[in-house]
């Protein structure tokens, strides 16, 4: 006898509904009538899924964001929990969010419920000890990137690459005049790119800098323009405030809900929250800098905790600076205009980050999605013991 194959999933922020939901299309076609529910986004819930909590609860970043947010954290992960183990899941993945999704994945799979965590947590950048954790909690772990295979086959940790699903996402080759017709963009004119992030954190730390940044810009630039992509309504909202209260209504800027591949298409330079959004960008093959401001407190916090020297992701997987960070202290309007202007001024740096952006691209465009069915088909396979038979009906041509 058959029965539904049913898949809960948790993604704690913007990045991780974008992973997840081209993994949950990619399962459905190879397990016609599956479920899934837990905690996801807007793309994860057009696929298909049922989300039991607001996705925006579990996003903080930091120890002091994270402190405040602990009651709301715990209560809802209890509450995840206590579903889960009433009614067990045939497979969890864990989607990011490691300090939500590691403690949860322990729990279930001392139950004997298969876990995977997919985007592996970044144990090669700060707080390495944690990969211990995930021994514990993952039964598989899905990495993005071409270097981590190693560091978690070492710990004994069944890995597989997966690359990233953003470089499936992202032409060969982006057309930068089709975007600025769309925005009725001048095809001449300086266009730059603001994504000061997508947590309402961020944008509490950012909104001010970057319109403070485009204003100085646009002193020296008359005819520049800005496109800044928000992802909700709340985020919009907030920066709007902060146009207003920074006396920038007159900036000649575009509030966008979403679409930031194309912002970022349209733009001469990006000036980016240090996070997903700078792999994106790279992707994108677009020249950009790197900024992020925290919490004094959560800086002196993390900051000594960092293994590398770069934090943004176009940087670790080069592993060297191509991209200028301008961190903390050091992201002033200032600093920021003076290295965005530098970046549209200097042909040699754009087309050195170009080509360095290029690898990238084809180093991580796998097809993850499909990488990531495969890998995860094995563990429910595993879950068809008994007398009530999993159905896993394959697409041709697809291997288990």
């Amino acid at each position: 006898m058959e029965r539904q194959v049913r898949v809960a999933m948790v993604a704690g922020e913007a990045s991780g509904d974008l992973i997840a939901a081209p993994l949950i299309e990619a399962l459905k076609a190879r397990l016609p009538g599956a479920r899934f529910f837990g905690i996801g986004g807007p793309r994860m819930q057009a696929a298909g899924f049922d989300t039991w909590f607001d996705m925006e609860t579990l996003a903080v970043r930091g120890y002091v964001e994270a402190a405040r947010s602990i009651p709301r954290i715990l209560s809802i992960r209890g509450q995840v929990k206590s579903r889960l183990l009433d009614d067990p899941p045939d497979l969890f993945v864990g989607i990011d969010a490691p300090d939500f999704n590691l403690g949860l994945e322990e729990r279930l799979r001392g139950a004997r419920i298969p876990t995977a965590h997919y985007v592996g947590p970044s144990i090669w950048a700060w707080r390495g000890e944690r990969i211990h954790k995930v021994k514990r909690a993952a039964d598989r772990v899905l990495a993005l990137f071409p270097f981590e295979p190693a560091i978690y086959e070492k710990a004994g940790i069944p890995v597989t690459f997966v690359g990233h699903p953003l470089a499936d996402e992202v032409p060969e080759v982006p057309d930068r005049d089709l975007a600025r017709e769309q925005f009725r963009l001048p095809l001449n004119a300086p266009v730059f790119a603001l994504l000061p992030g997508s947590r309402r954190g961020e944008l509490e730390q950012h909104a001010g800098l970057f319109l403070e940044t485009a204003k100085l810009i646009q002193q020296q630039l008359p005819d520049a323009r800005f496109l800044v992509p928000l992802t909700s309504r709340a985020t919009r909202t907030q920066f709007e405030v902060a146009q207003y209260e920074h006396k920038a209504e007159d900036l000649p800027l575009t509030i966008l809900f979403g679409h930031s591949q194309m912002a970022m298409t349209a733009a001469d330079v990006v000036l980016v929250a240090s996070g997903t959004a700078t792999l994106e960008a790279a992707l994108m093959r677009r020249p950009m800098v790197i900024t992020y401001r925290v919490p004094k407190l959560t800086w002196h916090l993390m900051w000594p905790r960092r293994l590398l020297p770069y934090v943004g992701l176009p940087n670790v997987l080069a592993e060297r600076f191509v991209v200028p960070e301008i961190l903390q202290d050091e992201a002033t309007p200032p600093n920021l205009a003076q290295a965005l202007l530098n970046q549209l001024r200097d042909k040699v740096v754009r087309e050195r980050q170009e080509r360095q952006f290029d690898a990238i691209y084809q180093s991580l465009r796998q097809g993850a999605a499909e990488r990531a069915a495969d890998a995860l088909l094995p563990m429910l396979e595993a879950r068809r013991a008994g007398p009530a038979q999993v159905s896993l009906t394959l697409p041709q041509g697809s291997r288990p």
